[in-house]
C-alpha cells in the first residue's frame, strides 16, 4: 500500500483544544498504517514549538506561519466571492509543497481535517480522498447570523451560504467525508442537491483519553479545595462565540440565584478570554482564569462542570473530558449532542435556565446523588468512547486493515 498526505487546518500538538484532539488523534491513527505526510499551519508561537513533535512521527512535514489576517482574508473573499475561511487558509507555498509531495511520494491517500483545506485537493489526484469536516460550519454561521445584528448579520448569512456551497463541493470531491455525529452527518445530507445521494457520508465520533483524564492522577487545585463552594466549572476556548455566550449565560442567568442559598462559585477556565469574558470576573462568584496549564484539577475541585450551550457541534470534548474525570455534568441539549448516555443516569440535561438551578441545587445539596452520577459518568467513557475504536474505524475508512498497519518513517 502507499502512503498518506494528511492536510490539517492547524498543528495537531499540543492537544489541547476541541478540533487539536481530534486531529491529534487521527494523525496517530494514521501514522500506525503507513507513512504520512503533513501539511499545516502554526498560529501562534506554541503552535512554531511543536515542530519537533510534529516531525517525530511524520514521513516529512511542512509547518508554516498563518499570517493571513481577518480584513485581508475578508477582502480577497469578497473579490473572489468565496467564503472567508478559504483564503484565509489559502498558501501558495502550501500548494507547492502538496505538489511536491504527490510527484515524489507514493500516495495513494488524501486525508484532509477541517473544510478550508479542501481547496489542496489536486483535480487531477486519482487516489482515494477522505476528508473530516468535523461538523456542518455553514450551519453554524447560520445560527450566528440570526443572533446577530445588521451588517454582522448580513456577513454571517454570506459566509454560511458560501460555505454550504463549498460543504457541497468537498462532499462531491470525496470518496467518504466525516462527521463527528449522526446528526451532523444527517444535516449535511438534507443540505446537498440531488445528487448527494451519491456521496459517502459517515459519522466518526471522537473520544476521550481516560487514562490522562483519569480523577486517581489528580489532586483537586488548591485555591479551590480551601474556598466554600459549591464550585461550578466551564471549560473552553473563551474566543470562541459559542463558549462566551455560556459563560455570559451562567454567569448572568443561572449564578445569580444559586448564590442565594450558597457561596456558589463559577470558574470560567481556557485561553484567550475575550474582554468581554474578562469583565465577567466583576461578578459576585466568578472568577475568569485565562489559560492555565492543567485543566484537570479544576475539573476534580468541581462540584459539577457546566455546559449551557445554546449552539454546540458535534461532540464536546469538554464534556467528555469531565465525565471521565468523573464529575457530574450540568449540561444544554445541544452540548450533549453525540453522547448516547443516558440523563439522569450518567449526566443531568437541563432545558432552561431554572433547571440549570434546579439541577445545581440537587447535586450541591446530595453528594452521594454526585459521586454516583460522576462515577457512571467515568465508566461510560471509558468503556464507550476510547479512542482505540475509533482508530480502528478509521483504518477501514482509509482502505486500510489492521493488518497493514507499518511505521510512519
Amino acid at each position: 500500500m502507499g502512503e498518506i498526505l494528511f492536510l490539517c487546518h492547524r498543528v495537531p500538538f499540543p492537544p489541547d483544544r476541541g478540533d487539536k484532539i481530534r486531529s491529534y488523534h487521527l494523525l496517530e491513527a494514521l501514522a500506525k498504517l503507513a507513512p504520512v505526510h503533513v501539511g499545516t499551519f502554526a498560529e501562534t508561537a506554541q503552535d512554531r514549538a511543536q515542530e519537533s513533535a510534529l516531525a517525530e512521527g511524520t514521513a516529512s512535514h511542512l509547518l508554516l506561519d498563518r499570517d493571513m489576517s481577518l480584513p485581508k482574508a475578508g477582502l480577497r473573499a469578497v473579490v473572489s466571492g468565496r467564503p472567508v475561511s478559504l483564503p484565509a487558509f489559502a498558501d501558495a507555498r502550501l500548494s507547492r509543497w502538496v505538489a511536491q509531495t504527490l510527484a515524489t511520494r507514493d500516495i495513494d491517500t488524501i486525508v484532509i481535517f477541517s473544510g478550508q483545506m479542501g481547496q489542496y485537493i489536486p483535480d487531477t489526484f486519482a487516489g482515494r480522498v477522505v476528508v473530516d469536516l468535523c461538523d456542518v460550519d455553514s450551519a453554524k454561521f447560520e445560527s450566528y447570523a440570526r443572533e446577530a445584528a445588521f451588517p454582522r448579520s448580513w456577513l454571517m448569512a454570506r459566509e454560511a451560504r458560501l460555505l454550504a456551497q463549498e460543504e457541497a463541493r468537498i462532499a462531491h470531491r470525496a470518496d467518504c467525508t466525516l462527521l463527528i455525529t449522526e446528526h451532523e452527518r444527517a444535516l449535511l445530507h438534507s443540505r446537498l442537491p440531488a445528487w448527494g445521494e451519491q456521496c459517502d457520508l459517515r459519522a466518526l465520533g471522537n473520544g476521550i483519553d481516560a487514562g490522562f483524564f483519569d480523577p486517581a492522577k489528580s489532586e483537586p487545585h488548591p485555591e479551590l479545595a480551601a474556598e466554600p463552594g459549591p464550585h461550578f466549572v466551564f471549560t473552553g476556548q473563551m474566543d470562541y462565540p459559542p463558549n462566551i455566550a455560556a459563560a455570559k449565560r451562567f454567569a448572568r442567568a443561572i449564578l445569580p440565584s444559586l448564590r442565594e442559598t450558597a457561596a456558589a462559585q463559577f470558574h470560567i477556565v481556557g485561553r484567550a478570554p475575550t474582554a468581554e469574558v474578562t469583565r465577567l470576573g466583576a461578578l459576585p462568584g466568578v472568577r475568569v482564569w485565562g489559560e492555565v496549564p492543567d485543566v484537570r484539577p479544576f475539573l476534580a475541585s468541581a462540584s459539577a462542570v457546566v455546559a449551557p450551550l445554546t449552539i454546540a457541534r458535534g461532540v464536546q470534548n469538554k464534556v467528555l473530558e469531565a465525565m471521565a474525570m468523573a464529575r457530574p455534568v450540568l449540561l444544554s441539549a445541544e452540548a450533549a449532542t453525540g453522547i448516547d448516555a443516558a440523563d439522569g443516569e450518567h449526566l443531568a440535561i437541563c432545558r432552561d435556565d431554572d433547571s440549570f438551578v434546579a439541577a445545581a441545587h440537587a447535586i450541591a445539596a446530595e453528594p452521594d446523588r454526585a459521586q454516583a452520577m460522576g462515577q457512571a459518568a467515568r465508566d461510560f467513557v471509558v468503556g464507550n468512547m476510547g479512542w482505540e475504536a475509533i482508530a480502528a474505524q478509521l483504518a477501514a475508512i482509509v482502505g486500510r486493515g489492521r493488518g497493514g498497519a507499518r511505521h510512519a518513517a
